[in-house]
C-alpha cells in the first residue's frame, strides 16, 4: 500500500471456501501437555497410540528420537507429526534436555486417508516448522495455560484453537515429498516386517527364533538388518516397546502394577520393575505417582 497511513484495513473471508472438519471429520482434543527440559531427563520410552495422533512442536534442546523405525535428530522449531499407530521413542537424558509441547487430537478422519492420521503415512513424521513455528508456539501455549488453569469455557476455547492447530500443521507439511517406494528386496522392507512383528507381538514371550522363524529368515540376518535400519537390536526394540507401553498404561489407566507387567509380556512383577527402573530412572509406582494423568 505505499506509504499511505493505514488506519483501518479489512480483510475479508473468501466466499466460498470449504471447511476441513466437518461431517465425520470431527477431531477431539484429548490432551495437551507441556513438558520441560528438566523432565526429560526420564526419558518416555517407546510406545504408540491406536487412536489418536499426536502433535509435538520443539521448543528446546538438541536430541535424537526413534521414530517408527529410525533414529532422527530433532531440534527447535521442528513439528513433530505422529498418526496413530506410529511407534516412536524420545530419546533424553542430561545431555540432551528437550523442551516441547504435546497435543493429542482423536477423531480425525482425513479425506483418502485411514482414521486418525493427519498426513498421509509415507510423508514423513519431522517438518521444519520455520516462520510457522511463533504461531504453533502460541497455539499451543494458549491451549495449554487454558486446560491447565481450568477456566471457565476452557476446552471450547481450546477445541477451536486445536481446528487452527491442525490447520496450520496441514501447511507446515504440506511441501514434503513423499518417498518412493522400496523395492521388495530392499532391507528396510525386511526391517519393517521385523518391527511390524514385534509390534504385534510385544506382549507374548517371543525370542530371536520365533520372529526368525514368522519372516522365514535367520536371526543373525534380521538382528543385523533391523539394527542397521533402526539402531537398536530386535532384543533392545521389544524391551522398550514393553516399558513404553507401560509407561502409558501407568499414566493412563488404574490397573494394578501386577497387571500391567502381565498387560506387556512380563511374567513377574519383579523383573519387570527392575527393568522399567533401570530404563526410565524411576520405579513404575513412582511413575505413576509423578506422571498421573486425571481422568473423568
Amino acid at each position: 500500500m505505499g506509504n499511505v497511513n493505514q488506519l483501518n484495513v479489512q480483510c475479508f473471508v473468501k466466499k466460498n471456501y470449504e471447511a476441513v472438519f466437518s461431517g465425520d471429520n470431527n477431531p477431539k482434543l484429548l490432551y495437551v501437555s507441556r513438558v520441560y527440559p528438566d523432565a526429560s531427563v526420564y526419558p518416555r520410552i517407546m510406545h504408540a497410540h491406536a487412536d489418536f495422533i499426536e502433535i509435538i512442536l520443539i521448543v528446546s534442546g538438541t536430541s535424537e528420537y526413534l521414530i517408527h523405525n529410525k533414529k532422527y535428530e530433532v531440534h527447535p522449531g521442528d513439528l513433530l507429526i505422529y498418526n496413530s499407530g506410529v511407534v516412536h521413542d524420545e530419546i533424553s537424558g542430561p545431555n540432551n534436555k528437550v523442551g516441547s509441547y504435546c497435543v493429542a487430537i482423536g477423531g480425525l478422519k482425513m479425506p483418502d486417508l485411514r482414521d486418525n492420521a493427519l498426513i498421509p503415512d509415507g510423508k514423513g513424521f519431522i517438518f521444519p516448522a520455520g516462520e510457522a513455528f511463533d504461531e504453533l508456539h502460541a497455539l499451543m501455549k494458549m491451549m495449554y495455560i487454558n486446560l491447565s488453569s481450568g477456566g471457565a469455557y476452557a476446552e471450547e476455547y481450546c477445541h477451536s484453537l486445536m481446528h487452527a492447530l491442525l490447520i496450520k500443521a496441514l501447511i507446515v507439511t504440506g511441501s514434503k515429498v513423499i518417498p518412493t517406494d522400496k523395492a521388495e528386496d530392499d532391507p528396510e522392507i525386511l526391517g519393517h516386517r521385523i518391527k511390524d512383528f514385534i509390534d504385534r507381538h510385544y506382549m507374548e514371550p517371543i525370542t530371536l527364533q520365533d520372529i526368525g522363524g514368522a519372516l522365514n529368515v535367520s536371526t543373525y540376518y534380521l538382528a543385523h538388518v533391523f539394527k542397521e535400519m533402526s539402531g537398536y537390536s530386535p532384543v533392545q526394540y521389544l524391551l522398550r516397546r514393553r516399558i513404553g507401553e507401560a509407561q502409558t498404561l501407568l499414566a493412563t489407566t488404574d490397573y494394578s502394577i501386577l497387571r500391567i507387567s502381565e498387560m506387556v509380556g512380563y511374567e513377574t512383577q519383579s523383573y519387570f520393575s527392575l527393568q522399567f527402573t533401570k530404563h526410565v530412572g524411576m520405579s513404575p509406582n513412582q511413575y505413576r505417582q509423578k506422571y498421573i494423568v486425571s481422568r473423568k
